[in-house]
């Protein structure tokens, strides 16, 4: 299912974090992430990630991750885990957990359609 073998190029980063920002009607069934802060969690979380020296990780802004129902949402990988986040403290605690000690943060994390 797609894992890496010995003759795949390096990876370019050794994360990508996804951080959806769409945004829909303020009113839509679903919500939005954008709507719930997510575009401000996303700027945020590329200054910590730049202020923690984790130097070799994109954080990249995502239009619908189709998760939104559940937002902000973001995705980390090569894993594939993804989280919930609300907030600053949010943030940090996936960066300091997972980015930088390959840990999960159980309480954030979305299970996996």
């Amino acid at each position: 299912m797609g894992e890496r073998t010995a003759d795949d190029p390096p990876l370019y980063f050794d994360f990508h974090v996804f951080v959806c920002v769409n945004r829909r009607p303020d009113l839509h069934p679903k919500g939005s992430c954008a709507v719930r802060g997510s575009e401000r969690l996303r700027d945020y979380m590329k200054l910590r990630a730049k202020q923690l020296g984790i130097a070799r990780a994109r954080i990249n802004a995502a239009a619908c991750l189709d998760r939104c129902e559940l937002g902000p949402c973001i995705v980390v990988y090569p894993e594939g885990v993804w989280y919930h986040i609300d907030n600053e403290i949010d943030v940090d605690e996936v960066l300091q957990t997972h980015l930088l000690g390959a840990g999960r943060v159980e309480r954030l994390m979305l299970d996996t359609p």
